[in-house]
């Protein structure tokens, strides 16, 4: 039920100015309006202790500006001094077999594809190290990451022994600092770029610090806003994530910094878009994919036009299932829960339980409604009638748990 396939026939309504907004992606002025949502938690995967704290959790505003020129979108409301990122963010998806298929499947695709063997790879926001650490065992190969929620004693890589991480932001301060005697043959940044509130500055801080050389591949992966827009992915719009690049505003970014796209495609059941490049020109273009600044235009024009509408859709959804009896969980307690929760107003009342198979956050509570998150066995006893699924591409593993628990719910999967 997460798809609202509204097709118009008259024109679309045109959409109000920014007024002082400035694209961070290429520096432009035509930024337009396409979504807003006030007072949204401002960190969505912070482990809290307690309900009361998770409901007093700080807020911050959703401003969603477009640029027309380069077909970025990012929230123009965003202050970066609300967002917090320790060893208490807990952003892993590494318990779930589907995803550990997909990590391996990636780093099995660049290690073949670009010969990376016995050499040095540098990731930037490697979190808890899982793909960096991957990418070593597969290649036997030696690297550096950073990010401020790496947890020394959750990584238990044979690889581990052959990896600095340092707990800190990427920074060409840092990079000089640590890897100051050594040119990294790979630059890996996966889920981290949408958090980056100024992406031209930071992609060309990346291509400065790596320099000229051509054999240096550098593979981004950001989520795919083509999909959130089209499909009215309202649980995909959170405030750590201040930018939102559709596969051609990622391509267009990337060839502004003086990178060659050497492949652009989506993945994971098109949530995610990847991008592969090194430093170098584009002399015949970018990859077809990255042709979508009409089309993005269009689908925002949509979404802007009909995402209260999906939102309520859902709501009224909800109150049936409220006023039938019915027992409701969340499977997931990641940002889309979050992010699902605060925007239809739900608490606990209205949803008691949110699942995860994360065993580091089960007995915290979900930012903002306050939700206790739960592991799997617990639906033993409480038996709900119906289980919404943050992440379809999960179905099949959540399908073969509840199996396993005796358990029939319905399942309704965004």
């Amino acid at each position: 039920m997460n798809t609202l396939n509204v097709q118009s026939s008259v024109a679309l309504p045109a959409l109000p100015v920014c007024a002082g907004a400035q694209c961070p992606a290429c520096g432009a002025e035509d930024v337009l309006l396409v979504y807003r949502n006030g007072a949204v938690p401002s960190n969505s995967c912070i482990l809290m202790s307690s309900r009361e704290d998770a409901v007093q959790y700080p807020r911050g505003d959703l401003s969603l500006g477009h640029c027309e020129q380069c077909g970025f979108v990012g929230n123009t409301a965003f202050d970066p001094a609300l967002t917090v990122y320790s060893g208490r963010y807990e952003e892993t998806q590494g318990f779930s077999s589907t995803f550990q298929a997909f990590q391996r499947d990636s780093a099995r695709h660049l290690v073949t594809r670009y010969g990376l063997r016995s050499k040095y790879v540098l990731e930037i926001g490697c979190g808890k190290g899982e793909f960096l650490s991957l990418i070593c065992e597969l290649g036997n190969n030696r690297g550096i990451g950073f990010d401020p929620a790496y947890v020394p004693a959750r990584n238990h890589s044979p690889a581990a022994e052959r990896i600095d991480f340092v707990t800190d932001y990427f920074s060409e301060q840092a990079f000089r600092a640590h890897a100051v005697l050594e040119r990294p043959d790979c630059v890996l940044c996966r889920m981290t770029l949408e958090h980056i509130p100024d992406p031209l500055e930071f992609v060309s801080m990346v291509r400065r610090a790596i320099g000229d050389y051509p054999g240096t591949i550098v593979y981004f992966l950001v989520p795919n806003a083509s999909r959130i827009f089209k499909r009215n992915c309202f649980e995909d719009i959170y405030y750590e994530h201040c930018c939102y690049f559709t596969p051609g505003a990622l391509a267009r970014l990337f060839d502004r910094c003086g990178f060659e796209v050497l492949d652009l495609e989506t993945l994971y059941d098109g949530q995610y878009v990847a991008i592969e490049c090194r430093p170098g020109s584009n002399p015949h273009g970018l990859p077809p994919l990255a042709d979508d600044l009409a089309d993005t235009r269009r689908t925002l024009r949509r979404f802007a036009e009909h995402s209260e509408r999906y939102r309520n859709e859902w709501l009224a959804q909800l109150a049936q299932m409220r006023a039938a009896g019915k027992r409701v969980v969340l499977w997931g307690s990641g940002s889309k829960a979050v992010a699902f929760l605060t925007t239809l107003g739900l608490g606990p009342d209205a949803i008691e339980y949110v699942v995860d198979i994360n065993p580091y956050r089960h007995g915290c509570y979900i930012p903002g409604s306050g939700q206790r998150i739960v592991p799997p066995k617990v639906l033993s006893d409480y038996r709900p009638d119906v289980v919404i699924v943050m992440n379809r591409v999960y179905v099949p593993e959540i399908q073969n748990d509840l199996a396993a628990l005796g358990l029939e719910p319905e399942l309704l999967a965004l």
